[in-house]
């Protein structure tokens, strides 16, 4: 795994715009930003977020993303954005060519490639994914006073201790986190308890819309997870497996 990382060049993809209709490859492996150096990473685990071109711009009917070098016989959707609003979706994408990966935009958009784990052949220190029966882990309407939060939710969420049953040699969550906003959010940030937070959003509802996305988080030897609102929300976290050794 690696942190949830928004690196620069290569890894958040540089400038500039995508334009509509012109396909663009991106370079990931041995990007040292993102991915260590002789990592033989075969897959990445990404968060998407289309961000309408120019601010305030046109929608976005499709983004399409496929390994470099094998684009699909017929187009396929990863996100999409008819209202025009910034939207985030997570992706899993194989490296093609030389690690890189390509995306293809039906309009012009920016878009920021944040990147939380690779897939790699099995060896010496990997981790393997265990699917759990689906289970909640914290609808924040039910804590305390039910009141949505704004900023860093505060105590952090303690995915150990649970009645998820989640065990402790588990290094990273898969959960599906659904943002409720009262009334808007900006975004919404989520990373593992005891690091800085980082320059990334998980989900994004600047339309005041209940969102949800999907949301790979490492534990970093706590079991908990912190998460943080750029405006006001609700947050449901639901967890449907996690890695470990």
């Amino acid at each position: 795994m690696v942190r949830n990382k928004r690196g620069s060049g290569g890894c958040q993809g540089g400038q500039p715009h995508l334009s509509a209709g012109i396909a663009r490859d991106f370079p990931v492996l041995n990007n040292t930003t993102c991915i260590p150096s002789g990592i033989n990473a075969l897959a990445y685990s990404f968060n998407l977020t289309a961000i309408p071109y120019p601010h305030g711009g046109s929608p976005l009917g499709y983004l399409e993303v496929w390994p470099t070098g094998f684009q699909p016989a017929n187009p396929v959707s990863t996100l999409n954005n008819p209202t025009g609003t910034n939207v985030a979706n997570a992706a899993i994408v194989p490296g093609g060519n030389d690690g890189e990966i390509t995306l293809y935009a039906s309009a012009d958009t920016d878009l920021a490639i944040d990147i939380n784990g690779y897939f790699a052949s099995a060896g010496t220190g990997g981790l393997s994914l265990y699917p759990v029966t689906p289970c909640r882990i914290i609808d924040t309407r039910q804590v305390g006073s039910g009141q949505p939060f704004s900023g860093t939710l505060n105590p952090p969420v303690n995915v150990a201790s649970s009645s998820c049953g989640i065990p402790g040699s588990a290094q990273a969550y898969v959960f599906n986190a659904t943002a409720l906003p009262a009334p808007t959010l900006g975004y919404l940030t989520l990373w593992p308890d005891g690091e800085g937070q980082p320059g990334v959003s998980t989900l994004n509802a600047g339309d005041g819309a209940v969102t949800s996305n999907m949301a790979v988080v490492p534990n970093h030897g706590d079991g908990k997870v912190d998460a943080f609102a750029q405006g006001t929300t609700q947050l449901i976290l639901d967890i449907s497996s996690y890695f470990a050794p």
